[in-house]
């Protein structure tokens, strides 16, 4: 068996999940407009430099749905997947996704937004396992803001991924191939730690070290 992982955005969606969440709350009025937006956009150029503070971030991005009814946060969600995440599911993304699922490749996103936004994301792209960014929770189930354990971020993403496999009795020796697409410098530990990096519609940063070691790069959208 072979093993392929996947980053999502950037990678399977041609914009980010996190920043356009973000985005959805001050469009359905959660949050003050171009405050919010303009603190949204130093946190994602943040992202893309490499220099991301996560829990600032987090606390940050949930800090508006969080405090809200779980119920009303859930439908917020519902309608961000079918406004905007629907038309950035697009066709070769999916079709690249069930090739290697129709190999008979172990199939993992693994990504550094947060699980709240890319659970019914993974769940459209017919992804079973998610490994994701977790969110703390209280005693009452209530978002605290916080991240919950290892953040699937940066080389937290193997450290993460080795915890998934081991639980299913698993090591990285026992794939013949690891494939990982990605789009971002920030994916840098875990495309050198597979044996099948794919640099997938590359940020700069991330196409100049793909040509630099002769990795491939592959383009889904424009």
């Amino acid at each position: 068996m072979n093993l392929t992982l996947f980053d999502l955005d950037g990678t399977l969606i041609p914009h980010d999940s996190d920043h356009a969440f973000g985005g959805f709350m001050v469009d359905i009025g959660w949050a003050d407009g171009e405050e919010w937006r303009r603190r949204n956009d130093e946190f994602f150029a943040e992202y893309q430099a490499g220099v991301l503070n996560l829990d600032r971030y987090i606390d940050f991005a949930s800090s508006v749905w969080r405090q809200r009814p779980l119920v009303e946060a859930l439908a917020a969600r519902e309608r961000f997947m079918a406004e905007v995440m629907a038309p950035m599911l697009l066709p070769q993304a999916r079709a690249l996704v069930k090739e290697h699922q129709d190999a008979g490749d172990l199939v993992a996103l693994v990504t550094a937004t947060n699980e709240f936004v890319t659970e019914p994301i993974a769940a459209a792209f017919g992804i079973e396992t998610l490994i994701a960014v977790n969110l703390e929770r209280d005693a009452q189930g209530r978002y605290t803001g916080r991240v919950d354990g290892v953040p699937s971020f940066q080389a937290g993403k193997i450290t993460r991924v080795e915890a998934w496999l081991a639980g299913l009795g698993r090591q990285w020796a026992d794939f013949e191939r690891i494939h990982f697409y990605s789009d971002s410098i920030n994916d840098l530990p875990l495309l050198e730690r597979v044996s099948h990096p794919v640099a997938t519609n590359p940020t700069p940063a991330l196409a100049k070290i793909a040509s630099e070691r002769g990795w491939p790069q592959l383009t889904l959208f424009p």
